[in-house]
């Protein structure tokens, strides 16, 4: 059972709690924030050390940022929730105190539940790592997050268009809890597509301090207006020398024990550093376009992960830029595949509109059909009240004759 407790002057964010979790709840008798995690303990009245401790930072925001940092560096296995309404602007400072999650201080019910699960498995994961750690040879720590890398045989296809507008709605959806990572070394515009001017990136994440330190890596990260976390690709071409491949897997691996959704955008093809991120990738999204090129790259990079046994339980085919004016259907791109494709983006007049702006579809909310297939992306991951239930293979496909693309 998981411990929580909070601290709160609010008689009504008691009342939430407590239809929240039953009454299954600690609350320290109100005063002042305690100043660290010992006087917090001190008023326990000798009970456990709790799992989750949820801080109202009320009128007191920086002591209950202080008071979240003292946790993350003296009782890391401890998950703290921040209660604020102060929006996106206290993010990256939450961040940085090692905050797990930010509650509004009326919040439903149902969003305070869904904070206090995600932070108890937090806290359960973090309090094993130390015993498996030092447990039988091989074995490893749970990690929390998912990895979800989105790769493509060739450029051109919308992939960085794709990873953008999944990213953004997984940070809609599980607001603070997603990161996204531009992993085209040489030429990643995650920035240019999410309008943003970073201070840092991928490099000074793999280089120095932060590489070792997850407190230094989250100062590192650059905050989107969405509650999305980025790492943006190096400003140079010329950084991508000083990236390895193990040091790519070093990062994901970092970022997967503190965020639950880590979208990785990738370089065109299977590079050094594609494959390093497939390696930490529990969900693998494919990407091409509806052309013979695209289709018959995507049969060749599904047969070189198939011979390196690179693929995960969870896949997942995107077909972009269809249109059955173009001389090929959907019969014909899986007979050429293979497989089945789990989802179809169409020719859209919003996209090009919306890279030059810097602002997804998923943001702006703009009323286009290529909009409501993003969404239909975004619930594989993160389903939502209104999900669209998956079409069984071969619902509403043409029938006819096949043709394979050799």
């Amino acid at each position: 059972m998981t411990r929580i407790v909070l601290t709160t002057a609010s008689a009504e964010l008691v009342e939430r709690m407590h239809h929240a979790t039953g009454g299954a709840f600690l609350a320290l008798p109100e005063g002042p924030l305690p100043a660290d995690p010992a006087h917090l303990f001190a008023q326990l009245d000798n009970a456990p050390a709790p799992d989750v401790v949820v801080i109202d930072s009320g009128s007191a925001t920086e002591q209950a940022l202080d008071l979240a940092a003292r946790f993350d560096q003296q009782c890391p296995s401890i998950a703290v929730i921040l209660v604020s309404d102060l929006g996106p602007e206290i993010g990256l400072s939450a961040m940085r105190a090692g905050v797990r999650d930010i509650l509004h201080p009326a919040a439903e019910i149902s969003d305070i539940r869904m904070v206090l699960d995600r932070a108890s498995e937090v806290a359960q994961a973090r309090g094993l790592a130390p015993a498996l750690a030092g447990g039988a040879p091989g074995s490893a720590p749970v990690r929390t997050g998912r990895v979800i890398s989105v790769v493509s045989p060739k450029g051109g296809v919308g992939k960085t268009t794709v990873s953008t507008n999944l990213a953004v709605g997984l940070a809609l959806a599980a607001p603070h809890s997603t990161v996204l990572v531009d992993l085209d070394v040489q030429f990643g515009d995650v920035a240019s597509a999410l309008n943003l001017q970073p201070e840092h990136s991928l490099t000074d994440m793999v280089n120095g301090p932060a590489s070792r330190d997850t407190m230094m890596l989250k100062t590192f990260l650059t905050l989107h207006e969405t509650g999305l976390y980025v790492i943006c690709g190096p400003p140079s071409p010329a950084g991508a020398d000083t990236i390895s491949g193990a040091q790519v897997s070093q990062l994901l691996e970092m970022l997967a024990w503190e965020f639950r959704y880590v979208v990785v955008d990738t370089a065109p093809g299977l590079s050094e550093h594609t494959l390093a991120a497939m390696d930490q990738t529990s969900d693998l999204v494919l990407l091409t376009s509806m052309d013979v090129p695209g289709v018959r790259g995507l049969r060749k990079e599904l047969d070189t992960l198939t011979e390196l046994d690179m693929f995960t339980d969870s896949r997942h085919v995107v077909l972009n830029f269809t249109d059955t004016r173009g001389g090929l259907s959907l019969a014909d791109v899986e007979a050429t595949i293979g497989t089945g494709v789990d989802l179809m983006l169409p020719r859209s007049k919003a996209v090009p509109g919306s890279v030059n702006q810097g602002i997804p579809l998923l943001q702006s909310g703009v009323r286009d059909p290529m909009t409501k297939q993003l969404r239909r992306l975004v619930d594989r991951f993160a389903p939502g009240p209104a999900a669209t239930r998956r079409p069984r293979r071969g619902e509403g496909r043409h029938r006819g004759r096949r043709r394979v693309l050799r």
